[in-house]
């Protein structure tokens, strides 16, 4: 049974490929020199497999949506200095704590794993050299600014 449940999954994301809206292609170039203010925190959420291509997976940052991920994507936030969330939506739910410190680039590598009916999602925390060449490899998605900026407000007041 596991095996006629693999083999439907592989045969269904080679059919076609989940596309997501995609982000500025000089703002892809620019994130991708890895630089960061002294003050801030960068995250980037990569997903360089090709493995699951037609599912798209939800991302969120502190329990709101960013965006999301298909295959050979990433996004990016910057974020305040101090502890955060990040969430992966998919067959399942997985998180990560990370703690951002000042003027550092964070690295989660969201994997994509065969689920029962679905595609599952794993979050890892990589080191710089893997996650680097992870964004590489992956072009930027769009990220949900608007709701960024609705939380920006909530925050200030």
């Amino acid at each position: 049974m596991r095996k006629l449940l693999a083999s439907v999954f592989l045969a269904v994301s080679l059919i076609g490929c989940a596309s997501v809206p995609m982000g500025d292609e000089k703002q892809d170039a620019a994130l991708k020199a890895f630089t960061i203010a002294p003050n801030k925190s960068g995250v980037f959420i990569y997903r360089n497999e090709t493995f699951g291509t037609a599912i798209k997976m939800d991302v969120a940052l502190d329990g709101l949506p960013i965006g999301q991920t298909a295959a050979k994507t990433y996004l990016y936030k910057e974020v305040t200095p101090g502890k955060h969330t990040v969430t992966s939506k998919s067959e399942n739910t997985d998180s990560i704590d990370i703690d951002a410190k000042p003027g550092t680039l964070i690295y989660v590598w969201q994997e994509v794993k065969l689920g029962l009916m679905y595609a599952r999602t794993k979050l890892h925390l990589v080191g710089d050299t893997e996650g680097k060449k992870g964004v590489l490899e992956s072009k930027l998605a769009e990220t949900n600014y608007r709701l960024q900026v609705a939380r920006d407000r909530r925050v200030r007041r």
